[in-house]
């Protein structure tokens, strides 16, 4: 008998859901991978959980040249206990809710997110891999990749655009922060991810061909 009312009954689901973990560093396409891999799917067949929506608030304290040299690109700027906490919760098959990460910007009122577990679970974000009782849980370890050139690039104009950052701040960052985090935190565990994804091209149909190839391999695997 189910008695908790935040879990859903088992209908058809296998023994546990599938957890996936998907790592990449800033400017591999990472979101746009996801994006386009979650279009295979309804919502009642997988639920995302981000590790953005973890890091430790602390804009409201910060000035603006304050905020520009703070490191985001370090494990410890996450809220780690309550991210694996989560993982779990949701590999119980129990809802959790979390206020969303607003990118630091104190003019910007948080929503409050419900997550509801699902047949296939995945987790993404730059230290998943890392963190090693996360990591651990995966079924599936995916590893978005591209070169450093190509990924910079991407984060200038994402970072100019939709965050508003001058060019200055964001080559700070790149060089003083995201660079040497990727290579520390990330980097060293490419090799044990199962897929590894080279997204060099901007090109939609790339990526459509890849999400398609490996939603298929989980259908088989979570759905029969």
């Amino acid at each position: 008998m189910n008695n908790n009312p935040h879990t859903p009954p088992l209908g058809g689901w296998g023994a546990k859901p599938y957890i996936i973990g998907i790592a990449g560093g800033s400017g591999s396409g990472k979101t746009f991978f996801l994006n386009r891999f979650l279009d295979h799917f309804t919502a009642d067949e997988v639920c995302l959980l981000s590790q953005d929506d973890y890091y430790i608030p602390v804009a409201h304290n910060m000035t603006a040249e304050e905020n520009k040299l703070y490191n985001f690109d370090l494990p410890r700027t996450v809220d780690y206990e309550q991210f694996e906490s989560d993982v779990t919760q949701l590999l119980n098959r129990q809802v959790i809710y979390k206020r969303e990460y607003t990118f630091n910007n104190p003019n910007v009122v948080p929503k409050l997110l419900e997550i509801k577990p699902a047949p296939i679970i995945i987790v993404e974000g730059l230290f998943i891999l890392h963190f090693r009782g996360i990591a651990d849980l995966f079924d599936m370890k995916i590893f978005v990749d591209a070169d450093e050139e190509i990924a910079l690039e991407r984060r200038l104009k994402r970072d100019l655009v939709e965050r508003g950052y001058s060019n200055e701040d964001v080559l700070y960052k790149w060089i003083n922060h995201v660079v040497p985090a990727y290579k520390e935190f990330l980097l060293p565990y490419k090799n044990e991810c199962h897929k590894v994804i080279f997204n060099n091209s901007n090109t939609i149909e790339n990526i459509l061909a890849v999400t398609e190839e490996i939603s298929k391999e989980l259908r088989e695997i979570v759905f029969g």
